[in-house]
């Protein structure tokens, strides 16, 4: 079966070369296209440039995915900031109106 990225007849072989039936069924005639060879070259090469473009793209996922997980990390550790800082200044506002009742009971005023 021919290969469609090659060329457009079932005859056309993966290098270029295009049989045609001569006047007797024992002969073939054979024409080399050299373009083709070219576009050979051209794809291999193009092969190569996808897998690498695939290898960058890989380390761009796991980067990302790594990042993705450190951020998540950091909020977390950031809202358990947030909750100790909350509960401290709760703390520290009870312990602020402790000392002014006391400093009230002093002077008798309550």
């Amino acid at each position: 079966m021919a290969n469609p990225l090659y060329g457009a007849g079932p005859h056309r072989s993966r290098e270029g070369l295009i049989s045609r039936p001569a006047a007797s069924s024992d002969e073939i005639q054979l024409r080399i296209d050299p373009m083709h060879a070219d576009l050979d070259e051209e794809i291999d090469g193009l092969h190569r440039k996808i897998r690498q473009l695939k290898g960058v793209a890989q380390e761009i996922e796991t980067e990302a995915k790594f990042q993705n997980d450190f951020i998540t990390q950091l909020q977390m550790t950031l809202i358990k900031a947030q909750a100790g800082v909350k509960n401290n200044m709760r703390r520290l506002n009870k312990s602020i109106i402790q000392k002014d009742l006391q400093k009230m009971k002093k002077k008798g005023i309550t």
